[in-house]
């Protein structure tokens, strides 16, 4: 079994850092932005800021942050913390100016993903939950059903990890459930101020421990459905807004391959994405219920075979495409902050960290909106002269 994910998590998506060293991230104040690209090697400026980019939708994104207990579950990792504790950021179309700017993580949770050590020099927590989102806590929501979309971030990764493509997809007209998988990642934040370390980091050595993850992960993710469609009372005041009807699931690395228990285990849930996530649990022969499934990869990785068991077994709509000059992380926020602060990428790396957000959250909206929504996707049909760095794998 090719099984590097533990190595390439800290290598390719924390650029070559050990996993108990955390990922760069952007400092408070002034210029330069996301999309100011400073040579590998050049000393970050002490003033620098980086943003998230701009969301294309027409919505003003609103976002609040949800404490969710499951009583029937004991924690899988920590049994003596007691009940299975999860935090969720919700994002939903809203009234725009009508809430406070979200901040991007807490401080303690920046400080955990930091350990304090990055090649250059040490940079401060206070940096990434300074960075620049585009959600606004507490705004007023704007009225209507929207499907909801599950997003699970990369393991060690915390939620932020994937806040661009949760607020793109708010601004189209979607419910974003962002779950952190507690003692899974650098450090999850609870409101009793209590930031909780990654128990499992470093623990996931064989194939069958990897399963034991995705399918803990699929528990975490029919739960907060339970959470956020109970009847009379969910546990969001918002809750009004899903359309029960339209759920679908999508995740990075790690929360891309507990999609596929995810789909197998949950009725509710209509459609998969995984974003470069090696298979630990591959689809069974008897398929996912012809359930639609979009795989995303980058070049280069060893997944070819691990994907090729369970393409041939999809009974659905499915696609596999792959993005040429990116790496594990491009799929998230993070590059934005390596570029800020001149730390190079992985070799073989010649797509910029801004577009393999565009091309990210551009084709994952396209499969959502052609499944949840009805909506033709010419996009999906084949490479188009727009988008070279995008290969229809199958």
């Amino acid at each position: 079994m090719s099984r590097l994910r533990t190595t390439a998590a800290a290598a390719a998506l924390l650029l070559a850092l050990p996993l108990s060293v955390a990922t760069a991230v952007p400092a408070l104040a002034a210029p330069p932005t996301a999309s100011t690209t400073i040579p590998a090697g050049t000393p970050a400026p002490a003033a620098a800021r980086v943003e998230l980019p701009r969301p294309t939708g027409p919505y003003a994104v609103g976002q609040e942050v949800l404490h969710l207990v499951d009583q029937d579950r004991p924690d899988p990792w920590v049994p003596s913390a007691g009940p299975r504790q999860l935090m969720v950021s919700m994002y939903y179309p809203a009234h725009a100016g009508t809430g406070t700017p979200a901040p991007y993580m807490t401080t303690a949770a920046a400080q955990a993903l930091l350990d304090g050590k990055l090649p250059g020099g040490p940079i401060p927590a206070e940096a990434a939950a300074g960075t620049r989102t585009w959600a606004e806590s507490g705004a007023r929501p704007k009225g209507g059903h929207y499907p909801l979309v599950l997003l699970s971030p990369g393991f060690t990764m915390p939620r932020a990890s994937l806040s661009s493509l949760a607020e793109d997809l708010t601004s189209h007209g979607y419910v974003v459930a962002l779950i952190d998988h507690t003692y899974e990642n650098t450090g999850t934040t609870f409101p009793d101020g209590r930031t909780l370390p990654c128990v499992m980091c470093g623990q996931l050595r064989t194939r069958e421990a990897w399963q034991g993850l995705d399918q803990s992960r699929a528990k975490d993710a029919s739960f907060v459905l339970d959470r956020l469609t109970d009847r009379p009372h969910p546990a969001w005041r918002h809750a009004r807004l899903i359309d029960r009807d339209r759920i679908a699931m999508a995740g990075h690395s790690a929360g891309g391959a507990a999609t596929v228990p995810a789909l197998l285990t949950d009725d509710r849930i209509r459609a998969g994405v995984n974003l470069d996530g090696f298979m630990d649990l591959p689809v069974p022969e008897s398929g996912i219920g012809g359930k639609p499934f979009l795989m995303i990869n980058h070049a280069g990785d060893d997944k070819a075979a691990n994907w090729n068991e369970s393409w041939s077994r999809l009974d659905g709509w499915k696609r596999w495409l792959t993005f040429d000059g990116t790496n594990h992380g491009s799929f998230t926020d993070f590059p934005l902050f390596f570029d800020a602060y001149g730390i190079p990428q992985p070799s073989g790396t010649t797509t910029s960290s801004l577009r393999g957000l565009e091309l990210t959250r551009r084709y994952v909206r396209a499969f959502f909106d052609l499944q949840l929504k009805g909506i033709p996707q010419p996009l999906l049909d084949g490479p188009t002269a727009t988008d070279p760095e995008v290969r229809f794998t199958h």
